[in-house]
């Protein structure tokens, strides 16, 4: 199945069927996730399959995840906490995102950067917490 991302990048000899084929998977795959802000807010979003954490966030407006990069694992203003009981569905960080997290002032063992966790199906349910600041 093609993510978010894929369905932009049809061109113009990919057969019908399969565009309309991916833009149903994309409308009927949208995984819950539940942002829970510093002081407790809760607040459940459905995801796109193939969309990150960081563009889930700022598209639905989720205050505490400024992502400043835009999604380039280049700021850690997308710093999140990880429900310690989802932290291996999400998987491991990247070097990248180890390197931005020593950035970041709350730094806790189920830290990640948003941008570096892409949402699919399994993740339906997935709960993380933002930090009191990202700067």
């Amino acid at each position: 199945m093609l993510g978010v991302r894929d369905l932009t990048a049809c061109d113009m000899g990919t057969p019908v069927w399969l565009i309309r084929d991916n833009i149903y998977n994309y409308l009927i795959d949208m995984p819950k996730i539940t942002f829970i802000s510093f002081d407790g807010q809760r607040r459940t979003v459905e995801v796109a399959a193939g969309t990150t954490l960081m563009r889930a966030a700022t598209d639905h407006r989720v205050e505490g995840i400024d992502g400043d990069c835009g999604g380039n694992c280049a700021c850690a203003t997308c710093h999140v906490y990880i429900d310690p009981v989802w932290a291996d569905r999400v998987g491991a960080r990247t070097a990248c995102e180890v390197d931005m997290l020593n950035l970041v002032a709350e730094l806790r063992d189920t830290s990640r950067l948003a941008c570096q966790i892409d949402v699919d199906a399994s993740l339906d349910g997935l709960i993380v917490t933002t930090p009191e600041s990202q700067h």
